[in-house]
């Protein structure tokens, strides 16, 4: 006797409304809308198999199947013509509550100062800036650049702003949420020695001199670097330092020594020949960027409408996609 592969299945459990993702309809609706789950997943910015995934899981959860894609077919389920329905329904909704919250966020006045590292780079990040001003159009923004231990100082003794900064470990009084992951990588410059040889040994890079931020020391910001130079037995002098990554970057071109630079930022210069990334089999070190503010300080309108936009933007965009 035969079995339907289907009846093998466990049972389903029953639909519960309070376990529905709206997140999954709205999928659903855009792969019928672009007729296909590749379209979908390019207009969505989402890979195939996470939608395809989003797909199953919603059909999981509604226990039945929307849509049949088989041999060039694609047709709604009665039951999924009647999701889809709802799916639009529901679209329609939630773009009336985010007018509705737009019109609200002209109520927030007033200047919003952030204190930043230099060079954050991240393509989400101006998105979500562009974001919080339609939202928030009487919002001024000051911001000011600075070292991260003088950003960690500055808000940890109660002054007003928020911080985009490296934050190796928890401080006292502040409160923290992870925006970026830097990797960084070992590099020469174009004047350096090494740049020409086509393969480089560890034991020539054991003796070779470097340019250093002057924060790389150990028990501030970037001592993992410091940590992971000691351990490998780095016999060569630090002949530079400087709290600025465009001076080091500077240097290293310049031939005067090796340095560790952020992964991200050195991608142009080494498609130009300025810069070489060294073989040590990956990073030396991954260093997180964090939002960070005194938690124990009342927060003006614009700090907490920045803050609380920001926590959306943190759990709606992946850590890979924000470092991009």
């Amino acid at each position: 006797m035969r079995h339907d592969p289907a009846s093998l299945r466990p049972p389903l459990p029953a639909f519960s409304s309070e376990r529905m993702d709206w997140n999954l309809l709205r999928t659903f609706m855009f792969v019928v809308q672009e007729r296909g789950v590749g379209r979908a997943a390019s207009t969505l910015c989402l890979s195939q198999p996470a939608v395809s995934q989003a797909l199953r899981r919603l059909e999981d959860n509604l226990g039945g199947v929307l849509l049949h894609r088989r041999h060039g077919e694609f047709r709604l389920t009665p039951l999924g013509e009647e999701i889809y329905a709802v799916a639009r329904e529901m679209y329609g909704m939630v773009a009336r509550i985010e007018v509705a919250a737009g019109h609200a966020g002209e109520d927030v006045a007033g200047t919003l100062r952030l204190l930043l590292m230099s060079r954050v780079q991240s393509t989400a990040y101006d998105d979500f800036l562009a974001r919080f001003h339609r939202r928030y159009p009487r919002v001024e923004f000051r911001i000011d650049v600075m070292q991260s231990a003088a950003i960690l100082d500055t808000l940890a003794k109660g002054s007003s702003g928020l911080g985009l900064c490296l934050c190796r470990k928890p401080v006292d009084k502040l409160e923290r949420r992870l925006f970026l992951r830097h990797r960084y990588v070992l590099v020469c410059g174009r004047h350096h020695p090494l740049f020409a040889q086509r393969s480089v040994s560890m034991a020539e890079l054991l003796v070779q001199n470097f340019v250093c931020f002057a924060s790389d020391q150990l028990g501030d910001t970037l001592s993992p670097l410091t940590v992971f130079r000691d351990q490998q037995g780095f016999t060569g002098h630090i002949v530079a330092t400087s709290p600025h990554v465009e001076e080091i970057r500077r240097l290293v071109i310049a031939g005067v020594g090796l340095s560790f630079l952020p992964e991200h930022l050195i991608g142009p210069d080494v498609a130009d020949g300025q810069l070489k990334e060294l073989p040590l089999g990956g990073p030396v070190a991954e260093i997180d960027v964090f939002l960070t503010w005194h938690g124990g300080r009342k927060l003006s309108a614009p700090e907490q409408a920045f803050l609380s936009s920001f926590e959306r933007f943190l759990q709606r965009v992946p850590l890979e996609v924000r470092t991009a």
